[in-house]
This record gives C-alpha cells, sequence and structure tokens, in this order.
C-alpha cells in the first residue's frame, strides 16, 4: 500500500489559440516543492498538450513504481495528481473490484482514480481522509479540483491569459513567468485581523485558494469559446441535529467518543515507515499516546520541546510524565530566542503567505527533531479544542457575554453609542481598557461579539496601524474588476471592515441552523477560519517543509460530525472546559494530565522582544522598502514596541502580526 502525502501542480491551458503546456514550466513548478515529496517526481503532459500534471512525492509504505504519479487510467482517458490519504481505501478497493475493476499496485491513488471513475463526484462521500487533487477526463475536456473536508490539504489556483494553474503551496504558481507576485491589499487588511487570510483570498492578488470541503470544475471542451469553471460546496460543518435522544446521555456520548476517537487514531497508524506523536503533555497528545500504545506491539516513539530559560513555557514534566507511563521512545530539544531568529527568513519562505502565529517556531524545530530521528509520520492533536470547547478564551467570551454584553443588547441604540463615546475619549494602550472599548463598539453597531478564537487587529485599533485608509481603498480593486474566475469571493468580504467576513460566515450559518446557539456558533466559526486557514495551514505548511507528515485524528469527520451535536452542556460542565472529552479519556491517561490547566502551544515572544529580537523588529519596522507601500503605519508598530518594553504591556501579538 503506498500513500501519497506530497505536492501537487498543475496547468490547464483553456484554448487551443494558446500556448502548449511546456514540460520545463512543470518541472519548475515541482522543483519549487520537492521539500514535499524527496522520494520521487514526475511530470505528465496530455498528447494535445492541453493539460500538464506535476507531481513530488513523499512515500509512506513503499517506492514501489506502480505508485508513482501523475496515475493514469488503464484506457488512458483519466489522470490524477494527488496529495493526502485515504483511510479507507481498501475497503472502497473491495467494492470496486467487486464491480469489475482490476489493480496494477496496492496504492491508495489507484484506489482514488478508479473510484472516481467508477462514482465521479459521488466517490467523495465515500472517502475518509485528507486530500487535495486534480482529476482529469481527456475525452471529456473536464477537469476537477478538491480540497478535503476540514482542509487539511491546501490547494491553490490562479487564471491567467486562459490558462488556469493549480498547486500545493504558492510558491509552486509564482515559478510560472506569467504569474506575478503582488501583494493583495484586501487579503492584507483581512490579515490584520485574522492572523491569516479567509479563503478564498490569498496574500497574493490573482491567487486563490480553494476553502474546505470545496472542489472547482472546469469545462474547457468549447475551444475557442474558453473554459466554463464553477465551483461548488460539497460539505460543511453544519450537521443537522439529530433524532436521537442519546445525545443527552452522557454516558452514551463519552463511550461514542472513545469509539470514534480510537477508530480514528488507529485508522492514522497505516504506515511502513517508522512514526510517531507531537506530545506537550497535555490532553490531546497524551491520548493519541495512549490510544496507540493500546494497539502496538512496540514502543511510541514521542518527540517534544521546550524553550532555555523560560521554564514557565515549558510542558516538558507532563511529556515526561507520559513517557515513563508508556514507556515511549522519546526525543525532546529545546530552543532559544537565536534559533527562533535564525530560522525566521526560512520561516517567511516556508509559510507561503504570512501566519501570524509564533508557535510556527517551536513547530519547526520539533519536526525537524522527527525527520534527523528517521521518524516520517506524526499523529497531532489539532481540532480538539475547537469541537469540543477547550480554550479558556472561550471562556472568557462567554463570561464577557454574561456580565457586558448581554445587559448591553437590551439597551436602546442611543445608550449604547454614549457607552462607547465615553470608552473613546482619551487614548489608552492598557490590554484590558482596549479589549472593552472594543466590546462597546460591537455592541454600538450591533456586530458579532465573537469574531474567532484569535484576532488582532479589531476594527477600530486597526485605523492605528492602517496609514492612510483611502490609499488602502483605492489600492482595493472594486467588485466588477476583482477578478475571482470561480466567483467565491463574497461581497462582505470586499469592503474595508473584516466584519463582513465574520458577518459572511455566521449569516450562512444562521441561514442553515437558525435554532443554534451562541457556542454553537463560535465552534462553526472556528472551522471555518482560524482552525482551516490558520492551525492546520501552520500544520501543513512546517511539517512538510521537514518532509514529514502529520495526521490529524481529532479531525477525523466522522467524530467531528458527532461532536457537532453534542450538547452545549456536556462540553461545559461546571465550568470545565472539554468537560465530556476529559471524561472519555478518565483512565486513558492520568487524572494529573486531565485535571491540569491548559497551558496551549506557545513561545516565549513576549520575553524574547525585551532582547535581541526586539532590536531586530526595530529595524524591521525603519525598512525603507515597508513604508514605500503606504499600507502600514511602521510608526505605530514602534510605539507598540516602546510600550511593550516600558510598561510590561504584552503587544506581543499586534507586533509579530
Amino acid at each position: 500500500m503506498t500513500e501519497q502525502v506530497c505536492g501537487i501542480t498543475g496547468i490547464l491551458n483553456f484554448t487551443s489559440q494558446q500556448a502548449d503546456v511546456r514540460e520545463s514550466d512543470l518541472r519548475r513548478m515541482v522543483g519549487s516543492i520537492i521539500h514535499r515529496g524527496p522520494d520521487g517526481n514526475g511530470v505528465w503532459i496530455s498528447d494535445d498538450r492541453l493539460a500538464g500534471f506535476g507531481h513530488a512525492r513523499l512515500s509512506i509504505v513503499d517506492l514501489s513504481p506502480a505508485g508513482a504519479q501523475p496515475m493514469h487510467s488503464p484506457s488512458g482517458r483519466f489522470h490524477i495528481t494527488y496529495n493526502g490519504e485515504i483511510y479507507n481505501h481498501l475497503a472502497l478497493r473491495r467494492r470496486l473490484e467487486h464491480l469489475g475493476h482490476t489493480f496494477v499496485g496496492r496504492s491508495d491513488t489507484e484506489t482514488l482514480l478508479h473510484a472516481l471513475m467508477q462514482w465521479g463526484l459521488g466517490a467523495l462521500n465515500k472517502l475518509e481522509g485528507m486530500f487535495a487533487f486534480c482529476f482529469y477526463d481527456d475525452e471529456a475536456k473536464k477537469a476537477w479540483l478538491v480540497r478535503d473536508r476540514i482542509g487539511v490539504k491546501p490547494l491553490y489556483y490562479t487564471v491567467n491569459n486562459g490558462i488556469f494553474f493549480f498547486a500545493s503551496e504558492i510558491k509552486a504558481l509564482i515559478t510560472h513567468p506569467s504569474i506575478s507576485a503582488e501583494m493583495d491589499p484586501l487579503a492584507c487588511y483581512h490579515y490584520l485581523s485574522f492572523l491569516t487570510t479567509p479563503a478564498p483570498l490569498t496574500m497574493f492578488k490573482g491567487i486563490w485558494k480553494i476553502p474546505a470541503g470545496h472542489l472547482i470544475e472546469i469545462n474547457f471542451a468549447n475551444g475557442e469559446r474558453g473554459a466554463e469553471i464553477r465551483g461548488e460546496q460539497w460539505w460543511d460543518a453544519i450537521v443537522p441535529p439529530p433524532d436521537d435522544d442519546r445525545y443527552s446521555d452522557e454516558n452514551w456520548v463519552k463511550s461514542e467518543i472513545r469509539r470514534l476517537l480510537s477508530e480514528a487514531i488507529e485508522k492514522r497508524m497505516m504506515s511502513d515507515v517508522p512514526f510517531g506523536v507531537f506530545l506537550s503533555g497535555g490532553i490531546d497528545s497524551s491520548t493519541n499516546v495512549a490510544l496507540m500504545d493500546a494497539v502496538m506491539n512496540q514502543p511510541v516513539k514521542t518527540f517534544s520541546v521546550g524553550f532555555k530559560h523560560h521554564e514557565e513555557y515549558n510542558e516538558l514534566d507532563y511529556a515526561r510524565k507520559i513517557r515513563d507511563q508508556f514507556n515511549t521512545e522519546h526525543h525532546e530539544i529545546l530552543i532559544d530566542s537565536n534559533d527562533m531568529m535564525g530560522y525566521l527568513d526560512q520561516l517567511v519562505l516556508t509559510q507561503d503567505e504570512p501566519i501570524a502565529d509564533w508557535v510556527c517556531v517551536p513547530l519547526y524545530f520539533v519536526s525537524k527533531l522527527v525527520r534527523d530521528a528517521g521518524t516520517i509520520v506524526v499523529q497531532v492533536g489539532e481540532g480538539s479544542d475547537e469541537q469540543f470547547f477547550g480554550y479558556e478564551h472561550f471562556m472568557q467570551t462567554l463570561d464577557w457575554k454574561r456580565k457586558y454584553w448581554d445587559p448591553m443588547m437590551k439597551m436602546p441604540a442611543w445608550v449604547r453609542a454614549g457607552i462607547h463615546g465615553f470608552m473613546s475619549l482619551g487614548r489608552n494602550f492598557n490590554p484590558q481598557w482596549r479589549g472593552r472599548k472594543e466590546l462597546s463598539y460591537r455592541a454600538w453597531k450591533n456586530r458579532e461579539l465573537f469574531w474567532g478564537g484569535a484576532i488582532c487587529y479589531p476594527e477600530i485599533f486597526k485605523q492605528e496601524i492602517v496609514a492612510d485608509r483611502e490609499n488602502w481603498q483605492s489600492k482595493i480593486i472594486d467588485k466588477g474588476d476583482y477578478n475571482d474566475p470561480v466567483q467565491w469571493l463574497p461581497d462582505k468580504f470586499r469592503q474595508l471592515d473584516s466584519f463582513g467576513v465574520v458577518d459572511e460566515y455566521l449569516s450562512t450559518f444562521g441561514n442553515f441552523k437558525p435554532s443554534a446557539g451562541f457556542m454553537e456558533r463560535m465552534i462553526y466559526l472556528e472551522f471555518k477560519l482560524r482552525l482551516v486557514e490558520l492551525l492546520l495551514m501552520r500544520v501543513d505548511k512546517i511539517t512538510m517543509s521537514t518532509s514529514i507528515e502529520a495526521r490529524v485524528p481529532y479531525l477525523d469527520h466522522k467524530l467531528v460530525e458527532f461532536s457537532m451535536n453534542i450538547p452545549d452542556n456536556l462540553k461545559i460542565k461546571n465550568g470545565v472546559t472539554k468537560y465530556i472529552l476529559k471524561e472519555a479519556v478518565r483512565g486513558f491517561i492520568p487524572d494529573e494530565i486531565i485535571d491540569r490547566p491548559k497551558m496551549g502551544f506557545g513561545a516565549p515572544v513576549t520575553e524574547w522582544l525585551n532582547g535581541d529580537f526586539g532590536k531586530k523588529v526595530e529595524s524591521v519596522f525603519k525598512s525603507t522598502a515597508l513604508r514605500d507601500e503606504n499600507l502600514i503605519d511602521f510608526d505605530m508598530g514602534n510605539i507598540f514596541l516602546v510600550e511593550h518594553r516600558k510598561n510590561n504591556m504584552d503587544y506581543a501579538y499586534p507586533i509579530w502580526c
């Protein structure tokens, strides 16, 4: 069995009037993402030279030629380039064999190819796994590009002069001489709030990303008349309410979580290469270890990262407790600010577009530790806190809602306006004051309280960092000229107001599930924005840069669909966050791990800014090249840095962003 976690690229020529697809272009694109697949690469171009695929291969099980990509059907009609893993592909293969399909090799790529040949897009709902692929019908002159349900694997695209380009990473697209790397001010504006760009936007003008659970169909059989391009959402995290009274039964819910999570972890253990776990010592990673240990006949390999001179950020003692309990083959690495500063330039290249999360730094060093130890596959804990309500800032939001928001929203609009006016008197850099001022602004404007789990610059404070609002507006292309080839960019995204992004997602959710409560809306928003485009992209980009594969059992779609219907009072009970998951895994891991306060995966950037790193940031803020764009007020950024150092106010996130 060959699994294909790698990198894909492709060029689709819409009209016969354009230049042929060139092998040199495809090889250059593949070469730029060779870190995603150092075990081999290949390209294919159709006989009419209107379509071409590239592939860089990270082989998880074997290197047999039968699993090489791009892959083709026996008839030569169908072709695929694919990045991901289909965990149930053996079961699908048995069904396909019963229907008369024969197979040359043992790869999940071949299973996926035949599944699409047999069922078309109906195959998607049968797939269990993570994937991004392009499937091409050479006879019908149609192509389909698909991103998995949750968005574990990325897929980017652009259209230039009637030619459609796609790739696993943006850097592959901009190797083509016809594609520019111009910054998109609209995406940048939203990035300042969300620390990432909301799909379909990227930080590059005219380059787009397929949103999670979406696909693109391209029909370019029209020749000179051009192609028909349409987008479709094939999955969403909106789950219909169950007709099942058992969801109120705590014991039944716990048993289902244990069953679904055990199955998800075991499915993700398919591999003939060494695999392990990122171990923080928290509930999620410790449970990964426990459930893997239960089905293994050898020690689990575990990997942890900590910080020199800043033990208060380290969870290594807890990781070692799990090491000792399960007798794992444990590896650790300690890093400091010098390691971080030495990595920053590489980080910028790795991310493609900014992901303002300093967790990328320790994640890189622990990923490199994994690869250096000869391990290729790791299981990670992303997605648990979002669906089971595990973050402390979730609780803070609920507290603010009860204490401040609900009472204010019962007041007349003129009273809310007066409260905000009072909060706006003078200038105060205290973060708590700023938070209350933003709260009063949202209440006055009748906006949503919760914008996501990681908001850097809310709208009223974004005005402090935006150098010239009219300049921003002039640089953002008007609706009629914003060339989104799939027409996915909502009107609400096109304005200089990032509330439009939040409103678009939550309006959609409200239309489909009007009875949803506040917590459900919070979770849905996390799945649409922060989880998929920040947390999962940091995992994909950083781990793949070191040529290892990360698997995400907590985001198995069966577990996600189940968890979405767990009642709020089982996710939070007696003030305990993530209550039902904690009780479900109690007995698998020590109570000390379950009941300790959540720390979260972080880094001592607050402290590093008071040393040499702060000096480096100061020099960046003075850069003439950055100031020439007249978009960001770097003088204000320097004020944040001064306040951070002088008054012990924590402005690490605004500065890092």
